[in-house]
């Protein structure tokens, strides 16, 4: 069966994450039935900012509105096995912990979690207070995964493109995908 995900961008800092991300998934059409993606006004101006581009507006997938609940994936008849938020917000990650599904982002959280799909939060901020790691434990303890935008060095990236691929390979692995990338060991 073939994935259908969800991945939320919103405005922490990190869209280089978000691009690679994007930009692989587009190029895993064998396993990947449907992409859809939700981004919030804030995370278009971050990626401009960082990124220099507007790259957000050429990518092959679907896009939704924040406040559109009539998403297929804002109903767990949607079937969407997998959201991926990145980078998420700490300010997502606190709503979503709370339960508070006040826009798309955080009601197609709240849907994976409740029909124990698989969410994955790439978390971006550094450091953490007290209250967003009770808000990481919360959203562990639902079900969901944080994955801190924490790069490797083992496979002695080159370029800050190699850096950010460390984080982007690694969710693409928890999210079940194949992919070529470096393996410890091999």
């Amino acid at each position: 069966m073939k994935h259908r995900i969800v991945v939320a961008v919103t405005g922490a800092s990190g869209s280089i994450y978000a691009r690679q991300l994007l930009q692989k998934l587009a190029g895993m059409k064998e396993q990947i039935d449907q992409v859809a993606i939700v981004m919030t006004e804030n995370a278009k101006t971050v990626w401009e900012t960082e990124l220099d581009e507007k790259g957000y507006e050429q990518l092959p997938f679907p896009f939704f509105s924040q406040g559109d609940f009539h998403a297929p994936f804002a109903s767990g008849s949607g079937r969407f096995g997998t959201m991926i938020i990145c980078p998420c917000s700490m300010g997502t990650l606190g709503r979503i912990a709370g339960g508070i599904s006040n826009d798309l982002i955080t009601r197609a959280a709240d849907v994976v979690l409740k029909e124990r799909r698989k969410l994955i939060c790439v978390l971006r901020d550094t450091p953490y207070n007290l209250v967003h790691i009770r808000n990481m434990q919360a959203v562990t303890e639902a079900g969901g995964i944080i994955c801190p935008a924490t790069p490797s060095f083992y496979s002695r990236p080159q370029t800050i493109e190699d850096v950010a691929a460390t984080v982007v390979d690694r969710v693409i692995d928890l999210a079940g995908l194949d992919h070529d990338t470096f393996r410890w060991g091999e």
